[in-house]
């Protein structure tokens, strides 16, 4: 068996844009030994080479901070007139199926991911995506991931294509790009300059009418076959929260 880890390390990093950044503070062993003496248990009776417990405090960390899995909460608080679920409340069997890659990596920056492109990889390399597999799509942007412009760079999905995965039973989907839909700032861009409301995060929007979660910058998909394993989704059991950072792996036998 062989695991691959698709998830991106947590810890600070200048370079991230601020709304990503994290702050984690890390405890050394020998201020914990005061602790302990603090709670009563004299130096004396500390085992032999004991210098008390590491510890570490996360101060500040977005949910969508690092790889994680949206739930369907976070893209409108009502799913065809149901209320959304919230990411605790997402169903485990979701976040744990066979794997397939969607190779994109050929598509240009702001150039949203088609049905047409997905049928067309499917058929080139004779691959089909069945019922309750947790597609990943490949863009190669990971490569951008800690650099400051990493959210101004990358394809994206488009709305018919993330309709049309949940057609096929997909509940689960991941991308290594920094979001699902293209690029944030263009969609604002672009939304502006064709004073079309229908523009702005139109491939998230899909989760007003039907349910599904998506994964957000993913790592390492370039060292996974394109089918053959299994994927390992399980977010973080934070109540209440519209995603989870995960730590996402693939497994292959």
């Amino acid at each position: 068996m062989k695991i691959i880890d698709l998830s991106k390390p947590i810890q600070y990093n200048k370079s991230d844009p601020w709304f990503m950044r994290v702050k984690i503070k890390h405890k050394p062993h020998k201020k914990a030994k005061w602790l302990i003496r603090a709670l009563g248990l004299p130096f004396k009776l500390f085992p032999k080479g004991f210098d008390g417990w590491a510890d570490d405090t996360i101060q500040k960390m977005g949910v969508h901070a690092t790889t994680h899995i949206d739930a369907p909460w976070h893209y409108s608080p009502t799913t065809n007139g149901i209320k959304s679920k919230t990411i605790d409340e997402i169903p485990l069997e979701w976040c744990y199926g066979d794997g397939i890659v969607i190779d994109m990596k050929h598509k240009e920056d702001f150039d949203p991911i088609t049905v047409q492109d997905i049928e067309s990889f499917l058929s080139t390399h004779n691959l089909a995506i069945k019922k309750d597999m947790i597609v990943l799509i490949k863009t190669g942007r990971d490569k951008y991931n800690g650099d400051k412009d990493f959210h101004k760079k990358g394809t994206g999905m488009s709305p018919e294509a993330t309709h049309w995965l949940i057609d096929q039973g997909i509940k689960v989907m991941g991308i290594d790009s920094w979001g699902w839909d293209i690029p944030l700032p263009h969609m604002i861009k672009k939304a502006k300059e064709t004073k079309n409301p229908e523009l702005f995060w139109e491939a998230h929007l899909v989760g007003q009418q039907k349910e599904y979660c998506h994964m957000e910058q993913l790592v390492n998909l370039d060292a996974l076959p394109y089918t053959g394993f299994k994927v390992s989704a399980f977010p973080l059991k934070i109540v209440g929260a519209s995603a989870g950072p995960s730590r996402v792996v693939a497994i292959l036998n």
